[in-house]
């Protein structure tokens, strides 16, 4: 029954910043339930996210935004858009591309707006009103979806024009968006009778809610499973810059003449490379592996329950499992082709881990010792089989890379090789943390083409790993330009010290701004097909594509500085590491690979399967998948896997490796037909980064390397042939 009707006024007649901003078209009024009025009643003229931001390409106004803003602006936009989406399942009139698709694509812009500034902040400032905001709304967003994608009149609509595709002479791009939509409705239930999407309605409430609990515990375990450190004798092997580090952790916690150690989000924990106090290793060790076991943010609960609600989800949808759910629309269509990809390579690769390991044995031996390679000696002994083999020290070398050398001569310098883009400083924008850096993007021709943020500093608050999202995302029908942010996890060096970087972080920053590329070239008119919006197996490939181009020996020589000095790094050193790219592929493949086929196992449950032990299935399933070794653990275990269970990866970790196969391939031919320069980057943007999802992936992928991928690339990328 529908209540009775508020009319909200939603100003959004605004002075233009610049005057290249464009505004999409939007109601000057929102028609809104009683309830819905009343919630958001008082703010919005105050509200900030209640209209389109004055800034360029609608940048949002970090400095006026406020917690408070958030809740009114989310619940009004759902409420607006339902009721323009009610409009369109109910006109009079037939079925047309214009009166339905294109007319959907339109609606929601409050809501977008709203949601994409306030979940990329849940995912870099989080606190304590942001999360249970996130709690409250949670279920409320995943019943707003299905009151779109469950529609019942709106999908005979778009049914009727899926059914009539081939008479109706659309272009490629809308025949596309037809297509996707109709899939999507599909696959959300929309064949499905009444009691059953009822029945789906519940589940995706469910799901909703246990997702959001997982990532807040993540979040949480972060404090929870710091080791502390009493002196700084047992911090033997690190540098100054990192004990500097963690004392300054201690004392922001209050914990005076101590040291802090918190555990980054994979199972292998970057700091135990160089610690050479063996007990303290195995306390850190410990603190990562065991996370979401027990205690008050325990998360083995909620594995048991995600999977199995997500099984059950799978089977009133018509699939078999989540994981057959999940990858019908995917590049590999089934997660047998998946399985097969794996298990073509886990001989190879396991082959590998034993003479990895056998060296790493030698060592133990070598320096006196006569106890048994175990997970937490790996990173330390494998340092210092790499240090001999290639006579690499690695603090020697992460000299060398400076954080704003790799950013701005190194990442920015590469993108200008190949695309021609500069990136300004834009110090006059807002930012939402002091450590956050703004950027115009350029093309070639001069003209303005996007707004980039750079959030690369761990901090509380921010949840692991690295990722690229939207503030704004391109759309010729909206006329919006794409703003983007690329949020990493670096540790911050203490005041007055320089913030070097690893080498791995170094190819993670081109591998984000891979990311943020594909949103910025971003050149469709539908903003439902636009930048990143692919396939889960290929969004990783033009971003991993990228990553090799911080090997490139021009590129190196460019932005590998001693931070001292400013001297290039010596060719004999950059030969070194040029030569150890290859060194541990072996355990970084296997626990990669561990990881991913124990998110398949996860996500290819039966629906009357029913998992007691957490650990004991962890096990089963690395074993029966012949990737179980004593010393190497999957990346990421269940308890604090966020790609496979709070994150958007489920039944789809494997993508990665799936998306490296592509990037290898292309960048192997992009070697042998150019190398580093315009047309080779030109010919990448043309039929790869432009296109979003309006053509096909594995089309996207043959237009620009005139046949399907081979497999060859990739062994040989990580030195496993």
């Amino acid at each position: 029954m529908r209540t009775k009707l508020l009319t909200l006024a939603a100003a959004v007649a605004v002075a233009a910043g610049c005057s290249d901003v464009s505004e999409p078209k939007q109601p000057q009024s929102v028609d809104m339930p009683v309830e819905v009025a009343e919630q958001v009643a008082g703010v919005v003229e105050s509200n900030p996210l209640m209209s389109i931001s004055p800034l360029q390409y609608q940048a949002p106004q970090f400095d006026q935004i406020k917690n408070e803003h958030f809740k009114p602006a989310l619940v009004a936009g759902m409420a607006e858009q339902l009721q323009e989406v009610d409009a369109i399942a109910n006109n009079p009139e037939p079925a047309t591309f214009d009166n339905t698709l294109v007319a959907l694509e339109k609606t929601g812009a409050l809501l977008n707006r709203a949601s994409l500034v306030f979940y990329n902040l849940a995912g870099s400032s989080s606190n304590e009103t942001i999360r249970a905001i996130q709690g409250e709304l949670a279920p409320k967003m995943a019943a707003h979806r299905d009151d779109i994608y469950l529609n019942k009149a709106l999908f005979k609509r778009v049914d009727a024009l899926y059914q009539q595709r081939e008479s109706l002479g659309l272009d490629a791009e809308s025949l596309r968006l037809l297509e996707v939509y109709h899939r999507d409705f599909v696959m959300a239930g929309a064949q499905l009778n009444d009691a059953q999407q009822q029945q789906i309605r519940d589940l995706n409430e469910q799901e909703a809610t246990l997702t959001n609990n997982f990532r807040q515990m993540l979040m949480a375990q972060r404090d929870e499973t710091a080791v502390v450190v009493d002196s700084v004798d047992e911090l033997a092997g690190l540098s100054e810059g990192q004990i500097a580090m963690l004392k300054a952790a201690a004392d922001e916690k209050g914990l005076d003449g101590k040291y802090l150690i918190y555990i980054t989000n994979t199972t292998r924990q970057p700091i135990l490379t160089n610690m050479d106090n063996r007990a303290l290793r195995d306390r850190v060790w410990q603190a990562s592996v065991n996370r979401g076991i027990a205690g008050e943010n325990a998360t083995y609960p909620l594995v048991q329950q995600l999977t199995a609600l997500r099984a059950e989800k799978a089977k009133l949808l018509g699939f078999d499992t989540w994981a057959d759910y999940r990858l019908a629309p995917a590049m590999a269509k089934t997660p047998q082709a998946v399985r097969d990809m794996f298990s073509s390579m886990v001989p190879k690769v396991a082959a590998n881990v034993e003479r990895e390991a056998e060296a790493i044995q030698q060592m133990i031996v070598a320096k006196g010792e006569t106890f048994k390679l175990q997970p937490w000696d790996w990173a330390y002994y494998a340092n210092q089989v790499r240090a001999e083999r290639f006579a690499l020290d690695e603090s020697e070398v992460k000299a060398y890379f400076e954080f704003k050398s790799v950013l701005e001569q190194g990442v920015f310098f590469t993108m200008n090789k190949l695309f021609g883009v500069t990136f300004k400083p834009r110090p006059d924008l807002p930012v939402y943390h002091e450590d956050v850096l703004a950027y115009e993007v350029f093309d070639a021709d001069g003209s303005s083409l996007a707004i980039f943020y750079g959030d690369y500093f761990a901090r509380e608050g921010k949840r692991g790993g690295a990722w690229m999202s939207a503030f704004v995302k391109q759309s010729g029908l909206l006329e919006a330009k794409p703003v983007i942010v690329n949020v990493m996890n670096i540790d911050k060096a203490a005041a007055g010290q320089p913030t070097l970087v690893s080498y791995d972080h170094a190819t993670t920053m081109f591998h984000e701004l891979g990311h943020g590329l594909h949103g910025m070239f971003s050149d469709v008119k539908y903003p439902s097909l636009s930048g990143t919006s692919v396939s889960r197996d290929f969004v990783e490939f033009p971003s991993t594509y990228q990553e090799d181009w911080a090997a490139n020996p021009e590129v190196l020589a460019n932005y590998a500085r001693h931070y001292k000095t400013g001297e290039p790094m010596p060719k004999a050193l950059l030969d070194k590491v040029l030569a150890s790219r290859s060194f541990n592929q072996g355990y970084d493949t296997m626990e990669y690979m561990a990881a991913a086929l124990l998110d398949m196992e996860w996500h290819s449950l039966a629906v009357d399967s029913k998992v007691e032990d957490v650990a004991a299935f962890e096990a089963d399933a690395l074993a029966k998948n012949g990737v179980k070794l004593d010393y190497v653990l999957p990346r990421y275990r269940s308890g604090y896997f966020s790609h496979a269970f709070p994150g958007g990866y489920s039944a789809s970790y494997y993508a990665y490796m799936w998306s490296e196969i592509l990037a290898a391939d292309a960048f192997a031919y992009t070697q042998r037909s150019g190398g580093l320069n315009r047309a080779s980057g030109d010919k990448f943007r043309k039929h790869v980064l432009s296109v979003g999802n309006s053509i096909d992936p594995m089309e996207t992928y043959k237009a620009f390397r005139g046949e399907a991928p081979k497999t060859a690339a990739l062994l040989e990328r990580r030195g496993l042939l």
